[in-house]
């Protein structure tokens, strides 16, 4: 038997406490029977199947139902109008979200900052001038596209 000083074993007890913290996270996603009333609610539509998830998988559902017991109404309600367009997509339209979504994730910390500045911009205009940029840039041909995009890109480095 180890015998540990009264400040390592407090340190130790410390670090133990703590990993049995976050364990039982993980455990509560073995079994359906397991969830609270509230998660069960929530994940009804995993229920029949719920044994046949990966562990991980469990609990990154665990996790969203986590976000969405701590969602306002309005966030909710934006949530289900955000996955009811979602569903109408075709699999080419979510297959091509999916791919550029993957894109944005291998960009550098500073492209990806400069992507989301971008968006906020473009986001905080007006929804007419919006729709407008929207429809020019949908008759442009990617040639256009391309020297236009290249234009910006220049433009940027000229201010920075």
């Amino acid at each position: 038997m180890i015998r540990l000083s009264p400040f390592c074993a407090e340190i130790a007890t410390r670090i133990l406490l703590l990993a049995l913290m976050s364990f039982p996270f993980t455990v509560a996603a073995q079994s359906w029977d397991e969830l609270d009333q509230q998660q069960q609610r929530i994940l009804k539509p995993f229920e029949s199947r719920w044994s046949e998830l990966d562990e991980d998988r469990r609990a990154r559902l665990l996790r969203g139902a986590q976000r969405w017991q701590n969602m306002t109404p309005d966030q909710r309600h934006n949530m289900k109008k955000r996955l009811q367009r979602w569903q109408q997509l075709s699999q080419q339209q979510k297959d091509a979200i999916k791919e550029r979504f993957r894109k944005f994730q291998n960009l550098s910390p500073e492209n990806k900052t400069r992507v989301r500045k971008a968006f906020n911009r473009f986001r905080s205009l007006p929804a007419d001038q919006r729709r407008q940029y929207r429809e020019r840039w949908k008759q442009l041909t990617p040639a256009q596209r391309k020297r236009w995009l290249q234009y910006f890109r220049d433009k940027r480095s000229d201010d920075l």
